[in-house]
């Protein structure tokens, strides 16, 4: 159900403040203002604006750019005082803004309050996810800084070919104590997410689920469920494509501009490299896919085209087997 809201506040998030911006949408009077983006603040402030407007908290929205980890005290303080929030993308508010010249941090909450107010026909509250979905990002977080880690490190072994081993001795001997620890590391946290998926029942059925389907392994089962939520965040398989970066765009404009189909460099690149480790996997190993993709390519298709289809299949499987709440069925060797 649409509310009507009497005040809109746009909040510019960074590491030590917060800056605010008040619009009374009746009168369009504006009040600007800054607090520390610390509990204490963000509490007091809350607390000022509850009794300056009567406690009437159905009558305000707040909307915030998505900054990660600095938004994150704000939103727990909102959502515990029962406040409507909305978080969005910082580059839909900044390609909402038009042409702009300058820029601080009170135009910028300005900007965030006008965006709320000129779209609250496209509103969606937000709402924090549960603590494991949050701990499960973090943790695939750490394993991928650590991944990168190891593959630096690695490098050092090239200068093999290059440099006597009398120069290169002690460097080797450091390399090979920190790769041995980062690979260690990499165990537990691997080790820890496993942990956390198994305790979790919603997290163990779906990822048994997942993994049921050629192609999508450990790594990638847990990645879907976290960016999905547990296939809460999107109402079909074409607006996940959408997000993972695989769904293909038209590009055409009247007569003169006729670009090829492709997809958006607006996307989660972990799920779109995992997406195509799956999709790699599946066209060798899966019946289906194997016929479907050497067709194509027989018909002269682009390779790349193909497999991104591929990919936007592995998709539709997951959500499908999800819905069904039952392991993907091989349909060609239940036939034969």
């Amino acid at each position: 159900m649409k509310k009507n809201y009497e005040f809109v506040v746009g909040l510019d998030v960074s590491k030590d403040k917060l800056d605010y911006c008040i619009i009374n949408q009746s009168t369009l009077h504006q009040d600007f203002g800054q607090l520390a983006n610390t509990a204490k603040g963000i509490a007091a402030f809350l607390s000022s604006l509850v009794k300056k407007l009567k406690g009437k908290r159905e009558g305000i929205l707040f909307c915030l750019e998505n900054t990660g980890v600095y938004s994150m005290p704000l939103c727990y303080w909102l959502q515990a005082s029962q406040f409507d929030y909305w978080v969005v993308s910082a580059l839909e508010i900044k390609r909402s803004k038009g042409i702009v010249r300058g820029k601080t941090d009170k135009a910028d909450s300005r900007d965030i309050a006008l965006y709320a107010m000129s779209h609250l026909h496209q509103l969606k509250l937000s709402s924090l996810p549960e603590k494991d979905f949050v701990e499960l990002r973090l943790l695939l977080t750490e394993r991928e800084k650590v991944i990168k880690a190891i593959n630096l490190f690695n490098m050092t072994n090239e200068s093999k070919n290059f440099l006597p081993n009398s120069v290169l001795k002690t460097t080797l001997q450091h390399n090979k104590r920190m790769m041995t620890f980062l690979k260690k590391q990499l165990k537990q946290i691997e080790q820890s997410i496993e942990n956390l998926v198994q305790s979790n029942p919603v997290f163990k059925q779906q990822d048994d689920l997942l993994q049921s389907i050629p192609g999508v392994g450990k790594q990638t089962s847990v990645l879907l469920i976290a960016y999905t939520q547990a296939f809460t965040l999107f109402q079909n398989h074409r607006q996940f494509a959408c997000y993972a970066g695989v769904a293909p765009f038209e590009y055409s404009s009247g007569s003169s501009i006729k670009g090829r189909t492709k997809v958006s460099n607006l996307a989660n690149k972990k799920l779109k490299t995992a997406l195509n480790m799956a999709a790699l996997s599946a066209k060798k190993y899966d019946t289906q896919l194997k016929v479907y993709y050497e067709k194509k390519v027989s018909e002269g298709k682009n390779k790349m085209l193909v497999l991104n289809a591929v990919r936007c299949k592995i998709i539709s499987r997951a959500f499908a087997v999800i819905s069904r709440n039952s392991k993907y069925v091989d349909t060609m060797k239940a036939v034969a």
